[in-house]
């Protein structure tokens, strides 16, 4: 029996829409991978808070398998971005948070703007994991797009 090759780069991945990542896409894919897996993984780690940051990096890789960029910063208390893609020329900044409140998002938000300004971009991502037993998943996945500075924010829900 003949193995077949596969050229992976020969078909153009669906979360890249006219040469551009496409972001809900993508992002969206990702909050069903982490609402059917999230226990499974969250309990092999021992720093719980670190396990959000490592699934979501590692689910991200296929981007630099299309020939982008993951740029990492886990560096807690120093006040810089978390992830940022880079695909193409455009930046994709996206912050991360685990939801402590409803003041989570507006940190987050006020936080991933002052990134942008600095990086040029006019649009960003928070992601906030909400780690709470109780609260139904559909509660804690959405999608939602606001305005700051002058600046698209999506607020993605985990």
């Amino acid at each position: 029996m003949e193995l077949e090759k596969q050229n992976y780069l020969s078909e153009t991945p669906a979360y890249i829409v006219d040469g551009k990542l496409d972001m809900k896409g993508l992002l969206s894919e990702f909050q069903q991978f982490w609402r059917e897996n999230s226990d499974i993984w969250v309990e092999k780690y021992h720093y719980k808070e670190a396990a959000p940051h490592l699934i979501l990096q590692a689910f991200l890789q296929r981007i630099i398998n299309s020939g982008g960029r993951v740029s990492r910063e886990m560096a807690e208390g120093t006040k810089r971005l978390d992830l940022c893609l880079h695909y193409q020329e455009v930046k994709y900044p996206i912050e991360l948070k685990l939801r402590y409140g409803d003041k989570t998002y507006q940190e987050g938000k006020k936080q991933l703007a002052g990134y942008m300004d600095k990086l040029g971009c006019v649009e960003g991502w928070l992601i906030v994991f909400d780690r709470r037993k109780k609260t139904l998943w559909s509660k804690k996945i959405f999608w939602k797009t606001d305005e700051m500075d002058g600046k698209t924010i999506h607020i993605v829900g985990c």
